[in-house]
């Protein structure tokens, strides 16, 4: 089954470290609402619809995110995590999500381990809070995160939870860093951590060069290399600019169409998309502005990138990404505005449903079935011979979970009449996959695991 993890901003409630850099009462309101249009037709600033101007401090508001998020297919948040140190920042809301048990909706953590800055881009320059990567801090880091991965909100992957990291190479060894925090929740017994790195300022590396188990795509940072966009498309000029600006233009389309352009790589990735994208309320005149954003066009990015997830991956690695929930300063929010209300949310739920298989959505509740199990395998087999890649991994789980509990479904439906059991005759087209013989024409199956 597809799961839909949508990016969470905590930076709507205040803190003193804000108050001392940017002015008392700052959030990320502030740089929303301070966003000018720069030419005609720019759509800024964005206003919130059905929340308001909230506050992340008020349970109330978390509970209707939740509540929001879940109506229209998101499985759950991944939290922006700010740690430096062990000084953490904006842990206010996530804490209480924590410690109160509320809302009961999914969520995991994504570590934002770079460099607060003025500048709002994680540089060398202009450093409000450093990143400072010791043996201590890689330690006392994952111990920290314990009590989130003992909860049964926190989302895994065959029962590890699954932690981001938004830049792994900014680790001295990340190997060393990787052994550490794998050996502190195995001893906090808590399982293997499942790591995903962002494909953010160093794309197309293998994660398993810094140790990890896979990585994300992350848009629209990193424009797919080999894409084939000229420049004049992905620049194009727009009149009557104000002539203070000093940023960039892309076009959505042209975004979109280059990501999925992009071929399965040789490692694990996570396919994402955005919303859209505008992060001048936070950079003013030099920012990016990503032109002629749709919820049409959204819609459709995130069905192809599901469409490959079903093929990619198989049971609880259907992950996809999406940037983001509530990112207002930089335009990119799937939560109500003024001018489209909820048809953000509403292209969501569509594109998670259009490519929706009600087939390998059965597949898990198959397993604890034997009635179910019987009747999943036949119709699977029929697909087979569609060559569908996800319904062949998910016919291989099932059939290599529990060889002698289908022994006994297949005594139970008497199918010994045709010259083999249901199993047998499942585990003889595994067989003829592995001896590459193909006497009744059906595709190749996966070994089970």
């Amino acid at each position: 089954m597809i799961r839909a993890i949508a990016f969470y901003l905590p930076q709507f409630h205040p803190i003193p470290e804000n108050d001392e850099w940017w002015g008392k009462g700052f959030t990320e309101w502030s740089n929303t609402m301070r966003a000018r249009s720069l030419f005609d037709g720019h759509y800024q600033p964005h206003m919130p619809a059905d929340l308001g101007f909230y506050d992340l401090r008020v349970p109330e508001v978390r509970a209707e995110q939740a509540r929001l998020a879940k109506s229209y297919g998101i499985h759950g948040f991944c939290y922006y995590h700010y740690w430096f140190s062990g000084k953490r920042l904006l842990e206010r809301p996530f804490h209480e999500v924590l410690t109160s048990g509320e809302p009961d909706f999914p969520f995991c953590l994504c570590w934002a381990n770079e460099n607060w800055t003025r500048r709002w881009d994680g540089g060398e320059d202009q450093i409000l809070m450093e990143q400072r990567h010791t043996d201590d801090n890689d330690r006392a880091f994952i111990q920290e995160l314990i009590p989130a991965f003992r909860d049964r909100r926190y989302i895994r992957i065959d029962g590890r939870p699954v932690l981001l990291v938004y830049r792994t190479e900014l680790f001295p060894d990340p190997h060393h860093t990787v052994r550490i925090w794998r050996d502190e929740c195995l001893k906090a017994g808590v399982g293997d951590p499942y790591l995903v790195r962002t494909e953010s300022r160093v794309p197309g590396l293998d994660p398993k060069v810094h140790g990890f188990d896979a990585a994300y795509e992350f848009p629209p940072h990193n424009m797919p290399h080999g894409a084939n966009v000229e420049p004049q498309d992905i620049f194009p000029q727009r009149e009557g600019v104000d002539p203070s600006f000093t940023g960039t233009f892309w076009q959505y389309e042209v975004l979109a169409r280059g990501y999925l352009a992009l071929k399965k790589p040789n490692y694990k990735l996570f396919r994402g998309n955005l919303v859209s994208w505008d992060n001048t309320p936070r950079r003013q005149g030099r920012g990016t502005v990503i032109l002629d954003a749709s919820p049409e066009l959204y819609r459709y990015w995130l069905s192809k990138i599901v469409e490959d997830t079903r093929a990619w991956h198989s049971g609880d690695e259907q992950l996809v990404f999406i940037n983001a929930w509530n990112e207002w300063a930089e335009g990119c929010h799937l939560e109500p505005d003024r001018r489209f209300g909820h048809r953000w949310l509403e292209a969501t739920r569509q594109a998670l449903d259009s490519a929706s298989d009600p087939l390998l959505d059965e597949a898990a509740a198959a397993q604890n079935d034997p009635k179910l199990a019987a009747a999943w395998i036949d119709r699977a087999v029929t697909r087979l011979r569609e060559r569908d890649d996800a319904l062949r991994a998910a016919l291989a789980e099932l059939a290599g979970t529990d060889r002698a509990r289908l022994e006994e479904i297949a005594k139970r439906r008497d199918e010994r009449r045709s010259g083999y059991t249901l199993v047998q005759r499942i585990y003889r087209m595994l067989d003829r996959q592995r001896g590459n013989v193909s006497k009744d024409g059906l595709p190749a199956l996966p070994r089970p695991r």
